[in-house]
């Protein structure tokens, strides 16, 4: 009897009437390999045999028949986490904990289909989470997944063709410039009136301004370095860098804004004297922003003192972020070139900005056209 060749398959029927069918696919590392199909009749394991040398001939790897959606992400992680940001894979970690292997985890790898995955989507809308979370349990899959195809575990990213669930999208209403005016005028003296300042007038984020050191701040030449970020990882604040290379950026400040940093800096070297070995400090360096005691502060706290700020002006509720909304849409709607903005911000390019403040364009091409009357009526 002549051996059995690389790729040629058995076929044959169990005593409980079930259709079984094996193909050889060689020698690996000392150990003879084998992929195992199985169906209710033999045609139906015929086909799937013939399928599975199709996608060898290919160039693909079947997944091992006992490799589980559980298992490969236990894996993806362990991959991905020195290639990902310290947040991000506690971010991917914990949705993968949470909503991705009690739904998929005992499925078999090679078998995940679209159905699956937007069956998932569908019952975590039914709970209650909001589309984002939901858009971001399909992100975290759909970006495990892409690993799969790029080593040839898979042949197609089940959840990249998925449906992603309806994005209601925000409405971006910051403070209208009289609004900002009042509250500029109604923080005083708030102890966090530097801190509000500087969001409104230089568009930072949260974890970009909690993050800021002395070291960056050049009251002198009227600048600001961006080079970290605040965050809370495994229970420890630390600095992480921008995600991207347009993140890392100078951002000139506006005179009203050195004014109040050169006052917030002789008061807090003034508090640190005053209250000697009860300041705290931060391990991290020497912080703007800090609390009364010079730590670390947290982003929540920060949201609710900016909202009581704005409940005891008499302006309407918004969200800490919508400083910076406002900060490029005053200088969008100043005449300030959108590069410049995306710039300011830290986009990595200017269609992002456009997208983002789209409102503001039909007042800029309103402007841009009383400019041209004034140019050619001279």
């Amino acid at each position: 009897m002549s051996r059995r060749g690389r790729l040629e398959g058995s076929i044959y029927q169990r005593g409980n009437g079930r259709w079984v069918g094996t193909l050889d696919l060689g020698w690996e590392d000392g150990k003879r390999k084998r992929k195992s199909v199985y169906g209710p009749s033999r045609q139906a394991v015929r086909d799937k045999l013939q399928t599975v040398q199709q996608s060898i001939a290919g160039g693909l790897a079947p997944a091992p028949e006992r490799l589980t959606v559980g298992g490969y992400l236990a894996d993806w992680l362990e991959a991905a986490k020195p290639t990902i940001r310290p947040a991000t894979f506690e971010s991917y970690a914990t949705i993968t904990k949470l909503h991705l292997v009690p739904a998929l985890g005992r499925i078999a790898l090679g078998k995940l289909t679209v159905a699956d995955v937007e069956r998932l989507l569908r019952s975590k809308t039914a709970a209650g989470l909001s589309p984002r979370r939901v858009a971001m349990i399909r992100a975290v899959l759909r970006r495990a997944l892409s690993r799969a195809v790029k080593h040839r575990t898979v042949s197609a990213n089940v959840a990249a063709l998925a449906d992603p669930p309806k994005q209601e999208g925000h409405e971006i209403r910051p403070l209208d410039p009289a609004e900002a005016r009042s509250f500029l005028e109604s923080i005083r003296g708030h102890r966090f009136e530097a801190l509000f300042v500087t969001a409104l007038t230089t568009g930072l984020r949260s974890g970009e301004l909690r993050g800021l050191t002395w070291d960056a701040v050049d009251l002198e030449a009227r600048t600001l370095t961006v080079r970290w970020a605040l965050q809370r990882i495994d229970g420890k604040w630390r600095l992480v860098e921008p995600k991207s290379q347009a993140g890392r950026r100078v951002v000139p400040l506006p005179d009203r804004t050195v004014a109040v940093l050169r006052a917030h800096r002789t008061a807090q070297r003034e508090a640190r004297l005053l209250m000697g070995p009860d300041w705290l400090g931060s391990e991290l360096g020497s912080l703007v922003f800090t609390t009364s005691l010079g730590t670390e502060l947290d982003a929540s706290g920060v949201t609710h003192s900016f909202q009581d700020a704005l409940e005891r002006a008499g302006l309407r509720r918004q969200r800490f972020h919508d400083l910076r909304h406002g900060a490029a849409t005053y200088a969008l709607a100043s005449g300030v070139p959108a590069r410049v903005v995306a710039d300011m911000l830290g986009h990595s390019n200017v269609s992002m900005t456009l997208s983002v403040y789209s409102h503001v364009l039909p007042e800029l091409r309103r402007d841009a056209a009383d400019r041209m009357d004034r140019l050619l009526e001279g």
